[in-house]
Order: C-alpha cells, then structure tokens, then sequence
C-alpha cells in the first residue's frame, strides 16, 4: 500500500469513526444499529428495524439524516388509510389537463429524498407495496409514462412486527438487506442514565465538516467497487451457502427454512466490500463477513443457527480453503513417498526370534530337566548377565510361582543357565522364526534429483508465499487491534484461531519439505 493510499484510507476511518461517535451521542445500547444504518446507507441499501414501540427505531432513522450534509429526507408512518399522493406526491392537475400527461409532483416526496424512513411498513396498500419495490430493487419510480432515476441513497424501514407469513409483502420484505432486531436497554446503568438524561436527542449536533455530501458518496461508491475479496472472504461466502442448504435439508418441512436467493448474496459483497473501505482497508477481511449474521435470516429464530454457521465457517475454513491447505499437505505427503521409494530399497531377512508367551513370558526348553517350571518372566530374563548370577521366578503352566532359582544369561544365543541342588543347567529357550525388513539407502540419480529440487522449490515458494501473507494479516489485524467499526470485538478470536491454526499448520509442512530435501542430499 502506497504512502498516499495509506493516508487516504486513515482519514476515511477517521471520518467514519467521527461520524459514529456524533450519531451515537446521546444514545444508549443504540451504537451498533447506528453503525448498520449508516453502513447500509452508503451502501445504497436498505434497512428494516423490528421492535416493539418505543425503543428507538425511529430515532435511529432521524439521526441517520444528520449524516448527510446536502441531502434531502422523507419520512412517514404508514397505516391502512396511506395514499401513493401522501408518498409519492400528488398528481399535477396542471399537466393532467393541458398535457393530458397524468404526473406526479415528487418535490418533497419520497422519489425526490436521499434519506427515506417508513415506520410501520407492512401496512402499506398494494399500490405503494408495487411502486416501492421497483425503488428498492433499481432505484426508478414510474411516474406517469416516465421512469424516474431516484437519488436515494438509504431506506430505514421499521416495524414492531414481521411480514405476515403467506402475504403479498414477500417481495419487500425480500428487499430489505440488513435485518436487526432491536429490544429495551439492558444494562441498569444505561437504562438510569437515559431517563436521566435531558438532552435533546433529535438535535443535530455533527458540524458540516464531518457530514457527507452526496458528491462524497458517489466518490466514495466508485472507490468501494474497487474493493478486493480475498480468497479466503469468497471461500467463506461459499461453504456458507452451502451449509445452508445442508440446514434446509435437515429441516426436511420441520422449520422455517433460510431462503437466500442470488440478488440477495450480491448485495451482501457490496456490503462488506463497504465495510472494508469504511474501516480503511482496500481488501475484505474475515471479520467483514460476520455482517452476513444480519443480512440472511428471515425470522428472529433463525439468527442462533446463522451465527453459529458463520462462526464455524470462519473458524474451521476460513484461510484453509483460501492457501489451500489440504493440496499442500497432499503434495508434500506425495513428494515424501516418491522420494521414500526411490532412495531407499527394501528387502526381507529371517532371523530366529524368542517365542514370547502372553507377552510377558519365555518358555524354557526343559526336555530332560528334573526342575519344576516352564516360564520365565521376560522382564526377569532381561535384567540377567553373563557374569552375575541373579535369583529368578519359575513359573508352570498355569502361571503359578513353582521355583525360585539363581540364574544368569547363557553364551549361547537365548540361553539360560540355572542353578538347582548346587547343579548347574543350561537350557535354550524356546524360539520362532521371524521375518525383519531391512532398509538400504542410495543416491538418487543426478536427472531425478534435479526434478525433485524443482518441485522443491516450487512447493517451498508457495508455503512462503502463503506464510507471508498469513503473518502480515495478523500482524495487521493485531495493529488495528481487532477494532472492526461495524462488527463486535469478540469475533477476533475466531478469526484469530482459524488464521494460527493455520499458519502452524503451513509452517509444519514448510520444516517437513526441508526434511524431505535433506534426506536426498545427503545420501
């Protein structure tokens, strides 16, 4: 990253940061949904806030406006009784009669609005449902026999409850990307210092220096655009997908199933790719992807299961996929077996054995003997010299203890000599033959060692490679200190354990490729 871009980038973060801070003033436990409002907004998607009354929802909205510094807002509650005139403007009698061109006045009205918040959206009448969806999904309003381009940038909608199920309100409800559910304060403190508090929370208080022009938005559209996704961002995109579908099978008709069609996943790339530019990076990041907890459930139930699925997909696949870590491992695993094979020959010798007995006997080869007993310990017989005479159990067939005699190891090979009535007697112990493989090593030849040093060193710049960007991320993640302006802190450590896990893994492979190398270099 170049001097200026780094620079640039800072100050977008900084702004971004300056603009939270002024938005949140005031608010309590309402900081993260201000920061989704405001992402969604220069997104240039929309938002829904469910809630009972009372807890904020449109406060959020009427704060969002002050982000804006040149931009225009409309506002309305919805109810059964609303007219497309009160949304969309009125007709203009003037043009219905001398042009004979029915057109509606927009000046002041939704379609003409940069900040747009509908409170209680689900009573909205067909009408206004079909005119808004065209605004929602192409930002055009069909005024009259004219398509109107609308400049909306954001679109708060609030309710205290969801789509009916089965009703008409599925293709709305399809539009809205980012979802949050939004409940009373929680915290004690919190909740004392809000009754207490007697500032004005409508008030606009964010000088024109920290507000967003419409021109900034643009320039910052284009710059977002250009965001990359990392391999390890559109890997994790993916297996969630695919898990998914796995949680809708296993449903099997028993739940609500969670329904993510194309358009939608789209919108979540511009999200994220939003997020990263708004943090100050030029590349989509793993925390980036926790955001897709708020864009894929269709019922507050679902979210559990969302979060647990994302969590899982970060922490178990998040840079495997992206390095490839299951092909390095089967390249480095094929390279040692060819090797193996080559530069060591194998061949299998007989050699007699002692015959253990339950593993921890010996037998004794006793024909002719006058003692008692047929085993000995092998713990026992180990522990015997040549010089030194030792007493040793005897045992029969049974296992029973029959003799305690002094003994020592014999010169001939698994001999025994024994001491009985001041006699001495050497007995062979009993043996099998067994089969060993020895191993004999050689040089490989000069034309296959110089392909095994190419395909060394091919695998070896690829882990480094890898490795090197592994521990840049983390170095820059750990700078930064995990502060992800529109995602919780405490999913770092995901992050985190996926990103080690598999660095360590990378290096393993990395010292057992250097093994490999000197095992035919030095033969």
């Amino acid at each position: 990253m170049s001097t200026v871009t780094a620079a640039t980038d800072h100050h977008i973060r900084h702004r971004t940061e300056e603009l939270l801070a002024g938005l949140s003033k005031g608010l309590y436990e309402r900081e993260d949904s201000i920061a989704l409002a405001l992402l969604s907004a220069i997104a240039g998607e929309s938002i829904f806030l469910l809630g009972p009354p009372g807890v904020g929802k449109s406060l959020i909205a009427r704060r969002l406006k002050h982000a804006f510094r040149d931009g225009t807002s409309f506002e309305y509650l919805m109810s059964k009784f609303s007219t497309p005139d009160e949304i969309f403007g009125p007709v203009s009698i003037k043009k219905l009669k001398e042009e004979d061109v029915y057109s509606r006045i927009t000046d002041r009205y939704l379609p003409s609005a940069n900040i747009v918040f509908l409170d209680e959206i689900w009573k909205a009448g067909p009408a206004i449902q079909n005119a808004l969806l065209t605004i929602l999904n192409e930002k055009i309003y069909r005024n009259g026999n004219e398509d109107m381009q609308v400049n909306i940038q954001g679109i708060i909608t609030a309710s205290n409850e969801l789509p009916p199920k089965g009703s008409s309100l599925a293709p709305i409800w399809d539009r809205f990307l980012v979802r949050l559910e939004l409940g009373n304060i929680k915290r004690f403190g919190n909740f004392l210092d809000m009754i207490t508090d007697t500032k004005d929370v409508y008030e606009d208080d964010l000088s024109d220096d920290t507000k967003l022009t419409m021109e900034t938005i643009a320039t910052w559209s284009q710059n977002i655009d250009a965001i990359t996704l990392p391999p390890e961002v559109l890997n994790t995109i993916q297996v969630v997908k695919v898990k998914l579908d796995d949680y809708n099978k296993r449903l099997a008709g028993t739940g609500l199933p969670i329904v993510v069609h194309d358009r939608r996943w789209k919108k979540i790339v511009r999200l994220l790719r939003t997020s990263a530019y708004l943090n100050g990076r030029s590349t989509v990041d793993l925390m980036d992807c926790f955001l897709m907890q708020h864009c894929l459930w269709s019922d507050p139930e679902q979210r559990a299961s969302l979060l647990e699925i994302i969590t899982e997909t970060i922490k178990q696949h998040g840079y495997t996929m992206a390095v490839n870590l299951t092909m390095v491992k089967q390249e480095v695993r094929d390279f040692e077996s060819d090797v193996d094979k080559e530069i060591h020959i194998r061949h299998e010798v007989s050699e007699e054995e002692l015959l253990t007995i339950d593993d921890d006997y010996l037998e004794l080869n006793r024909e002719g003997s006058l003692i008692q007993g047929v085993y000995v310990t092998i713990k026992q017989y180990r522990q015997l010299t040549l010089d030194d005479q030792q007493v040793i159990n005897i045992y029969d067939e049974n296992k029973n203890l029959v003799n305690r005699l002094k003994a020592q190891k014999s010169t001939t090979p698994n001999g025994i000599e024994l001491w009985h009535d001041s006699k001495q007697y050497s007995y062979p112990l009993k043996t099998k033959m067994a089969k060993r493989t020895e191993v004999i090593t050689k040089a490989p030849h000069k034309i296959i060692r110089r392909h095994w040093d190419n395909r060394y060193q091919k695998l070896a710049g690829y882990i480094d490679q890898q490795l090197g960007r592994l521990i840049e991320e983390a170095s820059t993640e750990a700078s930064a200190a995990g502060q992800n302006l529109f995602v919780d802190d405490k999913y770092l450590d995901v992050v985190a354990h996926n990103q080690r896990e598999v660095t360590e893994t990378m290096q393993d492979l990395r010292l057992q490729l250097d093994k490999i190398q000197y095992s035919y270099t030095e033969v």
